[in-house]
């Protein structure tokens, strides 16, 4: 299960309570892209959107997924489109409960592979104010620096 991509920042603005795993509905090239590495979660998020179902659908909106170098010419290719996620109809409509709760969002985590597959990774969070991600970084700091007080002592 190689990592392809990490959102390194949705750790640290919110603090994830629940992950899922969802398939993404992705054309060729743009598979090739990521398998190449060539793909940014930055700023991105999922949402829903109605459709002619009874449920909404999932969304990956703000992904940013170059084109393929030897894709060649693709007019009207747009690298941040709209991508749909592949989830189950029971998840869906947990989502949208968790959704509609105060401050959740659905931040994505990872794109990695499973079996041949491109999967996304993405979390139910709550958005940390600034003095939360303060206090997230004092305890980074005090729990690394116990780390090698306890390293040292043992050394000895």
């Amino acid at each position: 299960m190689p990592v392809l991509a990490y959102n390194k920042r949705a750790n640290f603005d919110y603090d994830i309570q629940e992950t899922y795993e969802a398939g993404l509905v992705l054309l060729g090239y743009e598979v090739k892209s990521i398998k190449t590495g060539h793909v940014s979660l930055k700023g991105s998020y999922v949402t829903f959107k109605k459709s002619k179902k009874s449920l909404p659908e999932a969304y990956l909106i703000n992904a940013h997924i170059p084109l393929y170098k030897f894709a060649g010419d693709r007019p009207n290719y747009d690298p941040t489109r709209s991508r749909k996620l592949l989830l189950k109809k029971k998840e869906i409509a947990h989502l949208l409960g968790k959704k509609d709760e105060q401050g959740l969002t659905l931040v994505p985590v990872k794109i990695y592979t499973k079996h041949s597959f491109i999967k996304l990774e993405f979390g139910v969070g709550k958005g940390r104010k600034k003095y939360d991600k303060r206090e997230v970084i004092k305890k980074r700091e005090l729990d690394r620096s116990l780390r090698t007080l306890t390293k040292q002592t043992f050394r000895r």
